[in-house]
């Protein structure tokens, strides 16, 4: 009897532990989920501050292998920016949703699909403002995510070359973004030939040419929002980048320039 009462005691006690030790990894995994919705909540009212102080913003405007990794590290050492890099040309579905969205409302702009019974109910309201204000919160939340202290925010991106209607993208942008800016880098196509990534093809050179007329076309759509630097420029010559800082309205500090230089980038 005795023997009965200690096993059963001694049963209870391993079930009790091992109710503890689930109790335990739960109120672990509710203090993780506190932590991260506190880490949310924080940075979403950073970001809504960071929009609402009307951020800057900057984007490079290149091909691969071009030596944009060590432009972005430059822009970035300047106080109070944050170039982030490339994502896979993340903000191209945006586009293609809010330009297909305002072509289908225009479509039906005189028809006034305010009938339930039409298939296209509703799309004549459309609203291009808040679409376009949604997609910037959107973009500052999860892609750009500017930190305490930031002026000027935004990416490089080495896809750009992709879009045959490039021009009209980067419209969506200057909408998206009020007042940004472009930075286009260029490097000399024989060297960025020679990388592995654009070896395998059958004429690199060709292809590169037109990526990079592409590039400088954009560049002269955008008119004074684009400015054009060249890698083989400034890594010979740093101060060769003063006119961009003056452009972008910063102070060149050829120290810090050439501190960025010193370091491994991905070029």
């Amino acid at each position: 009897m005795l023997t009965e009462d200690v096993e059963r005691l001694r049963a209870e006690l391993e079930h009790s532990r091992q109710r503890r030790r689930k109790l335990r990894k739960q109120v672990d995994r509710l203090n993780r989920s506190l932590e991260r919705a506190e880490q949310e909540l924080v940075a979403a009212s950073a970001q809504k501050r960071h929009d609402e102080a009307e951020l800057d913003y900057v984007f490079i405007l290149t091909y691969g292998r071009s030596g944009s990794t060590l432009l972005q590290g430059i822009l970035s050492s300047t106080p109070g920016w944050l170039v982030r890099g490339e994502n896979g040309d993340a903000m191209r579905p945006l586009f293609d949703f809010h330009r297909e969205s305002v072509l289908m409302r225009e479509a039906r702009l005189e028809a006034e699909m305010r009938d339930t019974a039409d298939p296209w109910f509703g799309m004549d309201e459309f609203p291009t403002a808040p679409s376009l204000r949604q997609i910037r919160e959107l973009a500052l939340a999860t892609i750009l995510r500017p930190e305490p202290g930031c002026r000027v925010v935004g990416f490089k991106e080495i896809r750009w070359w992709q879009h045959d209607d490039l021009p009209q993208y980067l419209d969506f942008f200057r909408d998206v973004f009020p007042g940004a800016r472009f930075v286009v880098n260029t490097r000399r196509l024989e060297d960025v030939a020679k990388s592995k990534w654009w070896a395998r093809l059958p004429d690199p050179i060709a292809e590169l040419s037109k990526h990079e007329e592409r590039i400088l076309a954009a560049h002269e759509h955008l008119g004074d929002s684009s400015h054009h630097v060249r890698y083989d420029d400034y890594v010979s010559d740093p101060r060769t980048l003063e006119p961009l800082f003056e452009w972008l309205g910063e102070s060149y500090d050829d120290r810090t320039v050439r501190s960025v230089l010193q370091r491994r980038h991905s070029y």
